[in-house]
């Protein structure tokens, strides 16, 4: 397995997943919806539409497996309606053609948008804490019900010709540079209380991605979902303060309080994939401290 096709290759996420390969040693090829803008390294780089099976199958034809990044990356840059249909099929067709050209592991972006905090409508707390992914999806809008689908349609190649999917559920994902913004807001504990304060830097997400590709074949037939995510929180205030602030009534089953580092679990993630999270938001004011 060398030939890896990264869709999405130009966003944010497939910039550092296309230079964490490439330094690995695999080819990458590249596609995206726009022209690439030259920042990149690829084998190959095609601009295409992933809603064309057609198309599909031409860029997938030359890949050993796939690294699928390509979204609309949040519900409210299109009507609800969009959003769905291009990430559900888009995703469907990925997989589709995957599956007939004989490609055996897929890797795509999930998201926690799947469990339905972030963008709900009726706002509503964990069923309990540390979220983990066994959590119930709850979803009140198309964006988050897109992840969700797309995890099942994962579920059905899986068991339809023993497909190796991993749909990684990313948390809010950061470079280097947005980390100084995002601490600049941390007097104000709301603003990302609806994440559960959970994110991911982009180098860490970038490595998760390719152990995925690595990571011995999954016996299960179905999708195996992984929370991708940091193991501190986005926040200079302590869990337990920020526990029985805004979930007092959530439940912490097996766990105290003292022994979390983040509400959301990368567990399973470090365990299947022998995968750490090495960068934090505290690196950052690590360097602003010796300045």
């Amino acid at each position: 397995m060398n030939r890896i096709i990264v869709t999405g290759s130009e966003g944010k996420l497939g910039h550092y997943v296309v230079e964490e390969l490439n330094r690995a040693g695999y080819k990458v090829i590249g596609t995206d919806t726009r022209p690439s803008s030259g920042r990149n390294r690829y084998a190959r780089y095609v601009q295409g539409d992933l809603n064309q099976l057609g198309e599909v199958y031409g860029l997938l034809a030359e890949a050993d497996a796939v690294i699928h990044l390509a979204a609309i990356p949040n519900p409210v840059s299109y009507s609800p309606e969009r959003i769905f249909a291009n990430n559900v099929m888009s995703t469907y067709n990925v997989m589709e053609a995957a599956s007939k050209l004989g490609i055996q592991r897929v890797v795509f972006g999930s998201s926690e948008s799947a469990y339905g905090f972030c963008w709900a409508k009726h706002p509503f707390a964990p069923h309990y804490l540390p979220v983990d992914e066994d959590h119930p999806l709850l979803p009140q809008e198309s964006y988050g019900l897109s992840k969700q689908t797309n995890e099942h349609i994962g579920d059905m190649f899986a068991r339809r010709v023993n497909m190796q999917v991993f749909a990684m559920r990313f948390s809010l994902v950061l470079t280097p540079e947005e980390y100084s913004r995002e601490i600049a807001a941390f007097s104000d504990t709301a603003r990302h209380h609806r994440i559960l304060w959970s994110y991911v830097d982009a180098r860490d997400a970038a490595t998760a991605c390719r152990l995925a590709l690595e990571t011995s074949p999954n016996e299960s037939q179905e999708a195996c979902r992984l929370d991708v995510t940091a193991s501190d929180i986005l926040s200079d205030v302590g869990l337990e303060e920020l526990a029985r602030r805004y979930y007092p009534q959530v439940p912490l089953p097996g766990a105290s309080i003292q022994e979390l580092t983040a509400f959301v679990s990368n567990r399973r993630a470090r365990e299947r994939l022998n995968w750490k999270p090495v960068h934090s938001w505290r690196e950052i004011l690590g360097q602003q401290d010796m300045q």
